[in-house]
């Protein structure tokens, strides 16, 4: 009776984490976001069915692309020990449990939210893990095409309420975007031999530490400007405005910090994990300062 049951939940935990679910949560708290910026309201009913419809679909990307690696996540230690690589899953499972997550969750986005937000649904799957994928291992140009899909989510969110792609769910689209690189960089950088290792292209193994470190710093430059208009915008108001410029000048001098002094993997692991508490403190003060939108 306990072998069946250790069994299940093996399986369970198993599918769970081809979802990648910090990944997973990560989108959809912008998502939140885009749903309670966004100028209108959406009845509570609707505001769950398009965050379980995104977080479906994202996970049926996250699933697919776990499939897809399942070759080079052998070699590199934070995906060794994933389903695929590891021997515990049949790949046919996973490929069938995407593909089945991505049937339900596009359908109940269009019928849950509109039909933009789940085009933007299907057009973030199909870019994620027909064009991203498999570009990591022939270029590392990947990182930009990765960033699009990586901030569609709080423009679905924005678009969840609106139905149109406006200026302000743009820029949200555009902060996601502009952060994301630097935050793939550091990954990049102090994973640099986990990445050679699986065959994965990465602008430190393709144009050395320094370019990575001057494009961290270039991007930031691009990204904190960014971040200033929500406010100009009105949908956020001046608490937000402080928080953004604080966090963000923090962001510049540890990037530049990083850049002048020639840093290397500790410096890149700061940077990682502090543009982590970037973006949670970034939204959660665009979230906490705006008197626009709202769920009822």
């Amino acid at each position: 009776m306990s072998a069946p049951a250790v069994s299940l939940s093996t399986t369970a935990s198993d599918l769970l984490s081809l979802t990648k679910p910090r990944l997973s949560s990560l989108v959809l708290a912008t998502t939140a976001g885009g749903v309670w910026l966004a100028p209108g309201h959406l009845d509570f009913s609707r505001v769950l069915v398009t965050l379980l419809a995104t977080s479906g679909t994202v996970a049926s990307a996250n699933a697919l692309n776990c499939y897809l690696e399942r070759h080079s996540d052998r070699f590199m230690a934070r995906t060794t020990n994933r389903p695929l690589p590891s021997g515990r899953m049949e790949p046919g499972v996973a490929l069938w449990f995407g593909l089945s997550l991505a049937a339900v969750s596009l359908p109940a986005l269009a019928l849950g939210a509109n039909l933009l937000t789940a085009l933007l649904g299907l057009a973030a799957l199909l870019s994620y893990v027909l064009v991203y994928t498999p570009l990591k291992a022939r270029t590392s140009a990947a990182m930009l095409v990765g960033a699009v899909p990586g901030a569609l989510p709080p423009l679905m969110g924005w678009t969840a309420v609106t139905g149109v792609v406006d200026a302000g769910g743009f820029v949200l689209f555009s902060i996601l975007f502009l952060w994301q690189i630097p935050h793939f960089l550091a990954i990049a950088l102090f994973r640099k031999e986990e990445y050679a290792a699986a065959g994965l292209k990465s602008v430190p193994l393709e144009h050395g530490d320094e370019s990575s470190r001057a494009q961290i710093v270039l991007y930031l430059v691009a990204l904190v400007p960014m971040t200033l208009l929500p406010y100009q915008l009105h949908i956020a108001g001046g608490w937000y405005l402080a928080a953004a410029v604080v966090l963000g000048l923090g962001f510049m001098a540890l990037g530049a910090w990083g850049f002048f002094r020639q840093m290397g993997k500790p410096w890149a692991r700061q940077t990682f994990f502090y543009s982590l508490l970037y973006l949670t403190g970034l939204f959660a003060a665009m979230a906490l300062d705006t008197g626009i939108g709202g769920w009822q």
